[in-house]
């Protein structure tokens, strides 16, 4: 059934059980004289499926109401459709992650509710880059994920499975989180990689390796979704002062200050080797590409809200 161009269809993606931020936004939306139609995910896979159906059911404005991976679910279901049709529709956050990174970078998480409904309804738009990732799994079959924030390969993706074993044991996001950071700390790996990028090859172990499209999770505070151009932060392995110290310029965005990080700018990475590297992308951990595989940006291929 067709829906008034308009109107908004919103997927809600709780952080938590009994999460009653919904409410609030609601009663926002309700006093803004938004015309919407609400649709709550009932769990990480749903999302691509929501929006699927909103697409076929002639929504042009989808909100997500949640985190990273639930934006990267959205576009990836955007990315599925036709460029006439991808053309016509546009997307829009409203944070309610755990980083809530790429909402961040717009100063979204800044906002209080009724004021970024207020810049939401402003109907602001603007097309951005999506990173994707081509790759060979398992079974041989030629894949590819596109994101917007940032791919880690290394030990910033091993904390992201340390957090979803630990989740279980602490049942909160949060808590989980810190305690992988923790105990990723004092249990440090290098990788043997081979990168290339421009001109420049990396052939040595390092620890992590952050390509961004955004903020990276503070690892590519440069990267910006707009300039066609990808952000890497190659990190080798500090010793445990210096990671510490490391975490303390990430914090205070000043994490290329480090003498361990090195960045490159480029349009595309090759990884040629990275064998026993865990990647993650968008906050979520992804199956391990078998062999080479590439990282490459697709310019202004999405219409994304954005604040005034």
């Amino acid at each position: 059934m067709a829906v008034e161009t308009t109107r908004w269809g919103l997927v809600y993606c709780p952080k938590k059980k009994n999460d009653k931020r919904w409410e609030r936004i609601k009663q926002l939306l309700d006093a803004q004289g938004v015309g919407y139609d609400f649709v709550q995910s009932e769990n990480r896979d749903s999302v691509e499926r929501i929006v699927s159906m909103l697409i076929q059911n002639g929504y042009k404005t989808i909100i997500v109401m949640g985190g990273d991976s639930a934006m990267n679910d959205a576009v990836n279901c955007l990315m599925k459709e036709e460029k006439r049709v991808r053309d016509e529709i546009v997307l829009g956050l409203i944070p309610n992650g755990v980083m809530d990174d790429f909402a961040r970078f717009w100063g979204l998480t800044d906002m209080t509710d009724d004021v970024l409904i207020a810049q939401l309804t402003q109907r602001r738009t603007r097309r951005i880059d999506l990173g994707c990732i081509r790759y060979v799994n398992k079974s041989q079959e030629r894949c590819h994920r596109y994101f917007l924030n940032c791919i880690n390969i290394g030990m910033t993706a091993d904390i992201m499975n340390l957090r979803r074993q630990t989740r279980r044991l602490f049942g909160s996001r949060t808590l989980s989180f810190l305690s992988s950071l923790v105990v990723m700390l004092f249990h440090r790996q290098s990788y043997k990689m081979r990168l290339r990028m421009n001109s420049d090859v990396v052939d040595r172990s390092v620890m992590t390796v952050c390509i961004g499209n955004a903020r990276g999770y503070g690892q590519t505070p440069s990267a910006n979704p707009y300039n066609g151009l990808l952000d890497v932060s190659v990190v080798h392995n500090p010793k445990v002062l210096k990671l510490l110290h490391g975490l303390w310029l990430l914090v205070t965005s000043r994490f290329l200050n480090h003498r361990d990080v090195h960045p490159y700018r480029t349009r595309e990475v090759i990884v040629e080797s990275a064998p026993h590297a865990l990647v993650g992308i968008d906050g979520r951990l992804m199956k391990t590409p078998v062999g080479e595989y590439r990282v490459q940006v697709e310019q202004e291929v999405v219409n994304f809200l954005i604040p005034s």
